[in-house]
């Protein structure tokens, strides 16, 4: 194998990471710190499009996690950044929260039920039957399918919630339209932040929990990786896999000293 270059520029995803249950991970404002003071580009990423990127500073500050707006990369600003490439000042109908709504918002975008370029799916505590049957008419008359991020459930407090994913596959059952997800483990979201930072993939490294986003989402941007135990992923999951992360730690706290 080729050595790798020194890593000049972290990625890490956010929950079972850094935080956990609305808790920090012992370690992480270790890591934070030696960012910061470093001066080395980095990014805390997550999958989760309801909060705005102010939303989640307000968040990891009061677990006293220091992170700039301007470190932070949601799937809603990557799903942002792709419509925006790919037709700018167009239209869409949203399904989703202030993070998702506010990222169009801020690219231009009107957001209307009327004849939209693009139907788009975010996440929500709120998917409503009126809404996701609108979703599929819209389809059917030719809008676009695009979703923020696979996730087929998401995590609270009193167990598994239904997430974009699973309300996608309703959505394309009933029309016949895949989506096009922006977030991970598409290597667009990672890529789209690098850019974001002024990084380069070889340079490098993305940290993560999970194995089928994070670390395949690294991997596919050509990046190194590096999988902690603190999350969703046991050694034993990891050999289901046909690929490997590039290290397995057992937390963010390992890495510090890498920084």
């Amino acid at each position: 194998m080729a050595e790798r270059k020194p890593i000049d520029s972290w990625l890490t995803d956010m929950d079972g990471v850094l935080i956990h249950e609305g808790v920090p991970i012992p370690g992480a404002d270790a890591f934070i710190k030696r960012l910061r003071d470093s001066g080395k580009p980095f990014l805390v990423l997550t999958n989760n499009s309801i909060y705005t990127a102010r939303d989640l500073q307000a968040r990891l500050t009061r677990m006293g996690l220091e992170v700039p707006v301007g470190n932070i990369w949601t799937s809603a600003l990557a799903t942002a950044k792709f419509l925006d490439a790919q037709r700018p000042g167009g239209t869409a109908y949203v399904i989703g929260e202030a993070g998702l709504t506010t990222a169009l918002h801020d690219i231009g975008y009107v957001l209307t039920d009327h004849a939209p370029d693009y139907v788009v799916l975010g996440e929500t505590r709120t998917y409503s039957f009126e809404a996701m049957t609108k979703a599929v008419r819209l389809i059917n008359d030719g809008a676009r399918f695009i979703c923020t991020n696979p996730d087929e459930t998401g995590p609270s407090t009193e167990g598994p919630l239904p997430a974009t994913g699973a309300v996608a596959a309703l959505i394309t059952k009933a029309t016949g339209k895949q989506p096009y997800f922006a977030g991970k483990p598409n290597p667009l979201m990672m890529r789209t932040g690098l850019n974001a930072i002024g990084a380069h993939s070889e340079t490098s490294a993305m940290i993560g929990d999970r194995m089928d986003t994070d670390v395949l989402a690294g991997l596919e941007a050509g990046m190194q990786t590096f999988l902690v135990r603190t999350g969703l992923t046991s050694d034993a999951d990891i050999k289901k896999y046909p690929f490997t992360p590039s290290h397995v730690v057992d937390s963010i706290a390992d890495l510090v000293d890498l920084v």
